[in-house]
């Protein structure tokens, strides 16, 4: 591990002042962030420990939905009675996360900025890692790819997005809010990680010293038909190979709306609009269920390794909807 300087912010503006500086890195649980120092993956020249902020909401908003602080522990927020009523998905979702040990000091902020756990990543014996070291090459393409992309992908890179509760976060449409140099502003799920393109080493649109304050849901309407499905070579701690998680809501025999994200197939939690069309309107039943994941994985790119991706997250896409609709039936 590289020597750095470490200072404990006591506000925000000061927080924001300090992350601003050239190799600054924001600390939360450092659940992710100091493993990846220690492996040599990171090298901050300088952490500014946050836990001093007042960011450990969870309180209802006058729109009906719930504001989350950014450093609110996983295991605080995945057993909140407000979550676990209203977002049950969410819950699901963290608690399907790592070990009730690392729940305990993970932070919602930390977790959004989780980084991929491609062996070619965090390894630094490898050279050719775009993500690590842009312009030195993808060793995942030409190497071992089990785990990586099979959508969103690039020439550059086909690392996937590590996270369980940025899954269920883009399923129930989040909003980020964010605080910089510059002014706050609101960022939606949808827009605030990155697919690899050109530009692989960056993972979200924050830009430079911005501090993540909060995470928004918005008012429930998912809570009686939501289901986190986590497909993984073993029961506990394991990173998804591939996740659900649908939301649906249902009146009578007829789903009003819906919305759909997958995890572990991408670089980011991946959505289709036409997978969420499609269902809408009609009963869920397993023809449209069907149609969804076909829809869901639309132009998937396999790669040596990880072929059996497609048919898993077909399958999977159809039990967790249906589990969606029968769990709350029984």
């Amino acid at each position: 591990m590289n020597p750095f300087s470490f200072m404990r912010a006591a506000e925000a503006d000061e927080a924001i002042h300090a992350g601003s500086a050239p190799g600054a890195k924001f600390l939360g649980g450092g659940t992710n962030l100091i493993d990846l120092m220690k492996d040599g993956v990171e090298a901050p020249t300088t952490l500014v420990d946050i836990h001093r902020l007042d960011l450990v909401q969870i309180e209802k908003t006058s729109g009906g939905g719930v504001l989350i602080g950014s450093i609110v522990r996983n295991g605080d927020l995945a057993n909140h009675p407000f979550i676990r009523k209203d977002y049950p998905l969410l819950s699901a979702a963290l608690l399907s996360g790592a070990s009730p040990q690392l729940r305990n000091m993970a932070t919602t902020g930390g977790n959004l900025m989780q980084r991929t756990r491609c062996y070619y990543f965090m390894d630094t014996a490898f050279a050719e890692c775009n993500k690590r070291a842009p312009g030195s090459g993808c060793a995942a393409i030409r190497g071992y790819n089990r785990i990586h992309a099979i959508l969103g992908a690039s020439d550059q890179c086909i690392a996937t997005n590590p996270s369980d509760m940025n899954v269920a976060l883009a399923a129930l449409d989040a909003t980020i809010h964010v605080k910089g140099a510059r002014g706050e502003r609101s960022i939606a799920i949808a827009d605030f990680h990155r697919l690899p393109g050109n530009t692989p080493q960056t993972d979200t649109n924050l830009q430079a010293g911005e501090l993540i304050t909060g995470i928004e849901l918005p008012a429930p309407r998912y809570a009686a038909h939501s289901h986190y499905l986590k497909v993984r070579d073993r029961n506990s701690y394991a990173f998804a190979l591939v996740s659900v998680a649908p939301a649906l809501d249902i009146e009578g025999t007829v789903v009003r709306s819906a919305a759909i994200a997958l995890g572990g197939v991408a670089h980011k939690p991946w959505r289709s609009a036409k997978a969420d069309a499609v269902l809408v309107g009609r009963r869920p039943d397993r023809e449209r269920f069907e149609q969804a994941a076909e829809l869901l994985l639309a132009g998937a790119t396999p790669y040596q390794h990880n072929a059996f991706k497609i048919p898993l997250a077909k399958r999977s896409i159809v039990r967790a909807l249906t589990v969606a609709v029968e769990g709350a039936r029984a």
